[in-house]
C-alpha cells in the first residue's frame, strides 16, 4: 500500500500502471473469494479504496494540467 504523498510524486502514466496493476490484484482477491480460498476479507476493501486514491490523484492531476 503506497502512501499519498508517494502517490503525487509519480507522473500520470506511472499512476494509471498503478491502478491497472491494482484492478488485477482486485480482480484476483475476488477471484479467491468466490472460491472461499480468500482468508482476509479486508483486502478487498483496502485495494478498492486504495484504487479510489490512486484515481482522485490521476484526476487532479489532470485537472492542474489544463
Amino acid at each position: 500500500m503506497s502512501k499519498t504523498s508517494e502517490l503525487r510524486a509519480k507522473d500520470v502514466a506511472a499512476l494509471e500502471k498503478e491502478v491497472s496493476d491494482l484492478l488485477k490484484a482486485h480482480f484476483g482477491l475476488r477471484m479467491q473469494k468466490a472460491t472461499q480460498q480468500l482468508t482476509n476479507h479486508t483486502q478487498l476493501g483496502n485495494t478498492k479504496r486504495e484504487i479510489a486514491r490512486v484515481k482522485t490523484i490521476i484526476a487532479e492531476k489532470k485537472r492542474a494540467a489544463k
